[in-house]
């Protein structure tokens, strides 16, 4: 029997003493905020994979890669080396099915990061907001009031009405969960329709992240997706645009 949670971490990570280690979290949720921004840096960054999580509150069942052969779902560990500090990170496939399967995979991450001295977590997400966006904003949340002007600083919108139904999944338990642990954590919101993956908003937490945790990314690439996007976005407020004007046409 698998048991509920199972982190492995990589034969080749033997040395835990890490420098001045930070936990940056970009796990799937709306738009892909998150996990765009996580895994794109690990890309440009070319971080090194450390570990494995797997759980039986993620969906169940196989995931096939492009030859056909199946694997279990899974959460991944990746650390990067960035002067004289750590940068640990975690993406992957899913998020908890369940409201009791979240709490439980985010004391794991918790202890991950108690296990491994992380100094704070930085979660990133997307903050839909149902209509499409040109120009997305980011919005942040901490769980001390010492960390907001250090954020703000940086670029980022506090605003005590948003995102007005809280913060779902890891990005906000990680938030009040380590909080109780005596963690330092912060959540970056990229604001985003929430109807399709968005690399505008991507681009926009990368910026803000990048100034924060002093790690430079060049953001060519993902700016590159977000201009398509963006094109695409300009195509459908137009289109947009005109169906309202054409639906006034016919009132009165």
């Amino acid at each position: 029997m698998i048991d509920d949670i199972i982190i492995r971490y990589c034969d080749t990570f033997k040395e835990k003493n890490l420098a001045d280690p930070i936990f940056v979290v970009g796990l799937p949720g709306i738009g892909q905020v998150g996990k765009l921004v996580a895994e794109y840096m690990i890309h440009m960054l070319a971080a090194e994979k450390i570990g494995e999580i797997h759980a039986i509150y993620f969906p169940p069942q196989a995931i096939l890669d492009e030859n056909g052969l199946a694997r279990l779902p899974r959460n991944e560990l990746y650390l990067y080396k960035a002067g004289n500090r750590h940068v640990v990170f975690l993406v992957g496939d899913f998020q908890s099915t369940s409201n009791e399967g979240h709490y439980l995979m985010a004391d794991a991450y918790l202890d991950i990061a108690a296990e491994l001295s992380l100094k704070r977590i930085y979660t990133l997400g997307g903050f839909g907001v149902g209509h499409l966006v040109s120009a997305p904003r980011v919005f942040g949340a901490a769980n001390r009031g010492e960390l907001r002007d250090e954020v703000m600083e940086a670029g980022v919108t506090f605003d005590h009405d948003e995102p007005g139904g809280g913060i779902v999944g890891a990005a906000g338990l990680l938030l009040g969960m380590g909080g109780m642990r005596g963690i330092d954590a912060i959540c970056l919101m990229g604001e985003t329709s929430g109807y399709v993956v968005d690399p505008m908003s991507a681009a926009s937490v990368l910026t803000v992240l990048s100034k924060l945790i002093a790690v430079p990314v060049d953001p060519t690439q993902l700016n590159d997706r977000a201009a398509e996007m963006e094109k695409v976005v300009q195509g459908l407020l137009e289109s947009e645009k005109s169906q309202h004007e054409e639906e006034l046409s016919y009132i009165g």
